[in-house]
């Protein structure tokens, strides 16, 4: 009997002191410092959950057989890649020949790439991934860079804005009239904004 007499008291006392403590925690909230402490737990688990998240692949390579979207755009297994500093018509966009006639350059540019490619494997070196999560890269089949064939054959301009890979080979086109340098035609980041031929 003097034992479990004993034992609750033990057990009263345990329990008052855990409610001492919890209660020093409580008040220790509104403390300013207190609230300081609470104050950062957000913002650590928000860091810790940062640097557990998956990073996107940059310096990698996708490999494989690419579908094109259009004259600057492929896919490879469900990955949508934008070729490096160069930038084709939009698929709507249309050209003028020197004649006057128009045509649909921005389609023909994306079916010269697709017969360019046709069904062979290429290799996409990733240098970056844009703002729409498309992976940045200079796609080669064989030894031949896309990205440089596309610029050569006037499918495509060189993107000024983000790289002078392909100036040369943009020049080189103009000289020759090669597709959209054979008449006149709005630079696609113009047509983009809304800009037209007359």
């Amino acid at each position: 009997m003097q034992k479990s007499k004993q034992g609750r008291h033990m057990q009263i006392g345990l329990f008052r002191s855990k409610a001492r403590r919890a209660d020093r925690c409580v008040r220790g909230l509104n403390h300013p410092a207190g609230r300081q402490t609470w104050a950062i737990i957000p913002a650590i688990v928000l860091a810790v959950a940062t640097s557990l998240a998956p990073m996107p692949a940059v310096a990698s390579d996708l490999v494989g057989v690419a579908s094109v979207i259009d004259g600057d755009t492929l896919e490879i297994r469900g990955v949508r890649i934008r070729l490096h500093g160069i930038d084709a018509p939009e698929s709507r966009q249309s050209c003028m020949r020197a004649s006057g006639a128009r045509w649909r350059c921005g389609q023909q540019a994306a079916l010269a790439l697709s017969d360019r490619i046709g069904r062979r494997t290429i290799n996409c070196a990733v240098r970056d991934v844009d703002r729409y999560d498309r992976a940045i890269a200079v796609c080669t089949q064989g030894n031949q860079d896309l990205n440089r064939w596309l610029v050569s054959e006037g499918w495509a301009v060189a993107y000024r804005r983000y790289s002078r890979d392909y100036i040369g080979a943009e020049t080189a086109a103009r000289s020759a009239g090669r597709n959209i340098w054979s008449g006149q035609f709005v630079m696609p980041w113009d047509w983009r904004r809304g800009q037209r031929l007359p």
